[in-house]
């Protein structure tokens, strides 16, 4: 690799080139510390050439360093005493406190500094006070968190942990249910696959199940769990400048997500996290990556198993995240779940789209987009298994109409084919297609192979096996994604848009 070349390239991509080393093994291993990487000097040119942005997160009413964006704990970084209180199941442990912080203070750099237009790693140095800095910055606990964000977000990371001033204020302690006998516990939203996965783990194997809140808004808006439930919202919420968040890509959000449910794993005394997530959810975001952007691994096992790793260090609590559905189709899962679960009517209610309510609102309702993908991979699934939605359930109610601004329901504003949502349609048209051809393209075979084998020392799985398992994942979502344009008919401009 050209050194002009690899000065665009995310710093995992530019590790992995200059040392030969496999990301995989480098971090299971874990060898891939910051502080010992080698090739200083490709290094050092390496950090000159990506943005950079340095963060100093403070405690109230302390002074941050003179040219390091300030992030004040309690400003910036907020936590809801009453949401805290969710998570204390018994004697208040500090980790848990100071590993929110870190989500947080993680989140907000994430968004603060956006990625450069031509390129996509950043590099950031950030400063976070914490109870114990000596275990924080100790080899296993800081090497794994290192790998968990690099390979996750594509950016170069330093993080230094430095002693707070005075402990935070102690939640009061809360009595909740917590069942002894084999738990799981489920990240959980208002989505189809939460509900979906976590009605399937308890009926096929009787175990009970904790579920761990991922948002605070229920399809209408109205705020979800309750400080009677355990782990009911995000016990915290983020900040950011004057001008608000300056990056959409949000990759951030996969660690926020998968701490917050290790963390809770680490509380109830369970060894597994329930990944809800399907084959095309967890795996297919980072073989059609768009554009010159980073992979996305947010929900994918070989990120999950540097964050079991980290947890692991930081805790002193093994956990493992598991993947059931990991080799099916989000409509082989619905199909099972109508099948066998005795709620197998409320999947209609459960919201896939990750649009606001100003954006997706007709005639006051908030509704889901329809054309983005995640909406377009529910339509296929729905379409898959021969059942129906209720017309109101999307903006886009038709997509069998020839121009896209007809399929929109007459009383939504912003149908014209142009702006954001007209991309997003795009966007998510073109993933689901591309997706559908990826095993027999010869322009994938590399990303694919590679792909491959991470899975196969991930899960422990040989690797034509992981091979066959993953072409038979592919054919079934290209044979879905054939009958779902069939039914849209040859005029529709999905179908014209896939050519």
């Amino acid at each position: 690799m050209r050194s002009q070349d690899w000065m665009s390239q995310p710093w995992p991509v530019v590790f992995a080139e200059l040392t030969g080393m496999n990301r995989l093994e480098g971090s299971r291993n874990g060898l891939l510390s910051t502080m010992e990487w080698p090739t200083m000097k490709a290094k050092r040119t390496l950090n000159e050439a990506l943005p950079q942005c340095r963060v100093d997160v403070v405690e109230p009413g302390k002074c941050s360093r003179r040219h390091w964006v300030r992030c004040e704990i309690g400003r910036n970084l907020v936590f809801n005493i009453e949401k805290l209180q969710t998570y204390c199941l018994a004697e208040w442990d500090e980790r848990v406190y100071d590993a929110f912080v870190v989500a947080a203070a993680i989140q907000f750099c994430d968004h603060t500094k956006a990625r450069p237009s031509n390129g996509w790693g950043r590099s950031f140095t950030v400063r976070i006070p914490v109870h114990d800095s000596t275990h924080w910055n100790a080899a296993p606990v800081s090497t794994a968190l290192h790998n968990a964000l690099g390979f996750l977000t594509g950016d170069r990371w330093r993080i230094i942990f430095v002693e707070r001033s005075r402990p935070a204020s102690t939640p009061r302690q809360r009595n909740f249910h917590i069942p002894n006998d084999m738990c799981v516990v489920i990240p959980f939203s208002d989505g189809l696959d939460s509900l979906m996965v976590a009605g399937l783990t308890k009926s096929e194997h009787g175990r009970s199940v904790i579920r761990v809140r991922l948002g605070s808004k229920s399809l209408n808006g109205r705020q979800a769990g309750n400080s009677q439930t355990p782990f009911a919202s995000i016990p915290y919420s983020v900040r950011y400048g004057e001008k608000g968040s300056l990056e959409p890509s949000a990759r951030s959000r996969g660690f926020k997500f998968a701490l917050l449910s290790g963390v809770a794993a680490y509380l109830s005394k369970a060894r597994q996290v329930v990944m809800p997530e399907s084959g095309q959810g967890a795996l297919c975001p980072s073989l059609v990556p768009v554009g010159q952007a980073y992979e996305d691994y947010r929900t994918h096992p070989v990120f999950t198993d540097r964050m079991a790793i980290f947890l692991s260090a930081l805790l002193d609590h093994e956990i493992r995240y598991v993947y059931p559905r990991l080799w099916h189709t989000k409509a082989e899962t619905l199909a099972e779940f109508v099948t066998h679960c005795p709620d197998r009517s409320k999947w209609a209610a459960t919201r896939s789209c990750w649009q606001g309510q100003r954006h997706v609102s007709v005639s006051g309702k908030m509704r889901q987009c329809g054309v983005c993908a995640a909406c377009l991979l529910r339509r296929m699934s729905v379409h898959a298994i021969g059942a129906a939605e209720p017309g109101d359930t999307y903006v886009w109610e038709d997509l069998t109409t020839a121009r896209f601004e007809d399929g929109a329901a007459s009383a939504f504003r912003k149908r014209q084919p142009e702006g954001a949502l007209y991309e997003y349609a795009i966007a998510g048209v073109l993933h689901l297609d591309h997706l559908a051809g990826l095993f027999h393209s010869p322009v994938g075979q590399v990303g694919l192979d590679r792909q491959i084998r991470w899975l196969h020392e991930s899960l422990g799985v040989p690797e034509e096996e992981v091979r066959s398992k993953m072409s038979r994942l592919l054919e079934k979502h290209a044979g879905e994604w054939r009958s779902f344009l069939r039914s849209l008919g040859p005029r529709s401009f999905v179908a014209r848009w896939v050519g």
